[in-house]
């Protein structure tokens, strides 16, 4: 009885949410760990893996798990791979691209990946122009306005549908501190906001209860442990590669939190890097935030709230970076007319 109750229950659930939604570099080291992540998401009745090769034999392993989706495999040697693997679809996430290696910053990979991004976005805007784009090929803070960019040219823009993630900064902050203040990290929630790399990552310390609390040696440690937690595992890696498993934990937490959204639930707030008012003022076009996700995507950006002198000059620092990054990305995109 308990176990057809269960099972009537999650048909339910799973009936009433049929989302479709791709991977495009599901075989590579975020992309796997994240198509199984969403394989076990009851959102997902469609689940569409597209990668150079190797996608089918990814999407059969997963397949075999007995959830409520459909799982097909795209390839690149297929004549309309790509195209099939996004007819339609409604969120489509982008880890595909090269790792960062000992060494390497994230705009040492812009050259690789920005092509790859261009490519995969073209393609997005013409067989899935209403689709939630959630980028996570880094860099980040240049991937996302080139996705913008190739949207406009295609003319099906929809800032409300664009997102970079950078959830990971979040659960590194989480982790991160309650390690110092030694709480249950689940319980612990830093409102991080700037970019996605090193100095343009902004953990709002003062706005938690440990503001007050902690010294200024543990502050700076912490800060900076979050801004270049990247680092940290790269070089743990020994050149095997850059954070994955904890990158695709985070693209699965805000793809779920995007199809929250498209679900109507209700006050489904996440950070995320998008086209934001904030600073446009100031030339910024982008910025990561607390958003309100809704059945259309982005229903509300919230503002950063108040900061400290010492918060307000990272602030300072971040917006320098980030414009040139932006600028970078726009560049990059306009040069591919």
């Amino acid at each position: 009885m308990i176990f057809s109750t269960l099972a009537k229950r999650t048909f339910t659930s799973t009936a009433f949410n049929p989302y479709k939604v791709t991977v495009l570099g599901a075989c590579g080291g975020i992309g796997q760990p994240l198509s199984l992540l969403m394989k076990l998401n009851d959102k997902v009745t469609d689940l569409r893996l597209y990668d150079i090769k190797n996608a089918k034999g990814v999407a059969t392993d997963i397949s075999h798990i007995p959830t409520n989706s459909k799982v097909t495999g795209f390839s690149a040697e297929e004549s309309d791979g790509l195209n099939n693997a996004l007819k339609d679809t409604d969120l489509v996430l982008i880890p595909a691209g090269v790792p960062r290696k000992p060494g390497m910053t994230r705009d040492d990979l812009f050259n690789i990946n920005a092509g790859i991004v261009y490519d995969l976005a073209t393609a997005a805007a013409k067989n899935s122009p209403n689709a939630a784009i959630l980028v996570i090929s880094n860099p980040v803070n240049s991937t996302v306005p080139i996705v913008a960019e190739v949207f406009k040219k295609n003319g099906v823009y929809n800032s409300k549908k664009l997102f970079g993630v950078t959830t990971l900064d979040s659960i590194r902050s989480s982790r991160f501190i309650s390690e110092i203040v030694n709480t249950n990290p689940t319980k612990e929630k830093i409102n991080v906001i700037g970019g996605h790399s090193g100095i343009t990552i902004i953990p709002l310390l003062s706005q938690t209860k440990y503001g007050s609390t902690l010294t200024k040696e543990q502050k700076d440690s912490l800060i900076h442990r979050i801004q270049f937690g990247g680092d940290e595992v790269v070089k743990a890696k020994n050149g095997g590669g850059s954070a994955t498993l904890s990158m695709a934990q985070a693209g699965a937490k805000f793809a779920n939190a995007v199809l929250s959204g498209f679900a109507g639930e209700k006050n489904v707030i996440q950070p995320s890097y998008v086209d934001s008012p904030l600073y446009k003022n100031e030339g910024i076009e982008f910025f990561a935030s607390p958003v309100t996700l809704g059945p259309d995507g982005i229903q509300e950006i919230h503002p950063i709230g108040e900061i400290n002198a010492e918060e307000n000059e990272l602030l300072k620092e971040c917006k320098e970076t980030l414009k040139k990054n932006i600028d970078k990305g726009i560049k990059f995109a306009d040069s591919r007319k």
